[in-house]
């Protein structure tokens, strides 16, 4: 019997259906129908997928271990993607590169400046010497003074100072939950657009966990904003449900976790957390990322956003 007909099996005998099976885990019912077909491509790789199994298995009175045995001879992929690599700190993206400076480019460049010094002090000399040859004769030992006209107004008018072009609150055109293998499996998606509404009182929230991490069931989960278009973004304000939560603000050209590297985060956040980016970023993407979970009322842990104000230039 294959791992997900186990699984499926023990479900039944236990009396449980899969929306039961789902609130137990906080594995999302897509996620748990797939793994019941030996299907885990929804799972998100190998790491999330033994963590699934697992969670199932004990939720439904079975030993984990031969399951997860079987799921690594069968259906572990040739090279495994972590969470690691899918959400490690993405800026900068080269760290590494051109560490070896080039001793020849160096003094490339001193000869450049001797010889740009030494040109400038020849030039200065040549002008010096035909200032001193255009100079007015002294007769009678007195100088002949010369009238020096003033500048016209014309020639002393300054251009006026660029504007800079303020910065703006720019509106989201869409929001989804966004999970660890990306929109996918995202909590609560039917509420994710409660995250921009600004009303305190019905946030979107993250599904419930039994520890901080997300009972090591996964590395996070979020928001995904779509700005319609390239902007540039200054800075992210977020209105939280609770204090304590540590987070981080991705942001790329693609909705996928590999084209969204981190630009900022704040750890033991407050109900109101401002992210700004080292430098302004010209992306179309933003994720707001949850690493660790506030504790709620019911002694478990749950994230919830109601307000999120993006700043920044269009375009």
């Amino acid at each position: 019997m294959s791992i997900g007909a186990t699984l499926a099996a023990a479900r039944r005998r236990a009396g449980m259906s899969v929306s039961d099976l789902s609130r137990r885990t906080r594995v999302r019912e897509p996620v748990i129908r797939a793994v019941e077909h030996d299907d885990y491509a929804a799972c998100g790789g190998d790491f999330y997928a033994r963590g699934h199994i697992r969670a199932i298995a004990n939720a439904v009175g079975t030993d984990p271990a031969p399951l997860i045995d079987e799921f690594d001879s069968t259906w572990r992929s040739t090279r495994e993607i972590t969470a690691a690599e899918a959400f490690g700190p993405g800026l900068p993206l080269r760290t590494r590169e051109r560490r070896r400076v080039r001793w020849t480019g160096v003094l490339a460049v001193l000869v450049l400046v001797v010889l740009g010094f030494a040109g400038y002090k020849f030039a200065s000399g040549v002008n010096h010497g035909r200032h001193a040859a255009a100079a007015p004769p002294v007769q009678g030992g007195t100088a002949r003074a010369t009238t020096a006209r003033a500048p016209s107004p014309t020639a002393t008018r300054s251009a006026p100072p660029a504007t800079p072009v303020a910065v703006q609150a720019l509106a989201p055109a869409s929001v989804a939950a966004f999970g660890p293998a990306g929109t996918a499996d995202g909590d609560d998606p039917r509420r994710a657009a409660l995250a921009i509404a600004g009303n305190p009182a019905t946030p979107w929230s993250s599904d419930w966990y039994t520890t901080p991490d997300f009972g090591r069931l996964q590395a996070g989960t979020g928001l995904l904003l779509d700005m319609g278009r390239t902007v540039t973004v200054t800075s992210v304000r977020l209105s939280l449900g609770a204090s304590g939560s540590d987070l981080q603000l991705r942001a790329g050209s693609k909705p996928v976790p590999a084209w969204l590297p981190q630009v900022a985060s704040a750890a033991n956040a407050g109900r109101t957390v401002q992210l700004r980016p080292g430098v302004p970023v010209h992306v179309r993407y933003l994720l707001i990322w949850f690493t660790r979970l506030p504790p709620d009322n019911a002694g478990t842990y749950q994230a919830s956003i109601y307000k999120i104000t993006v700043e920044g230039r269009a375009g």
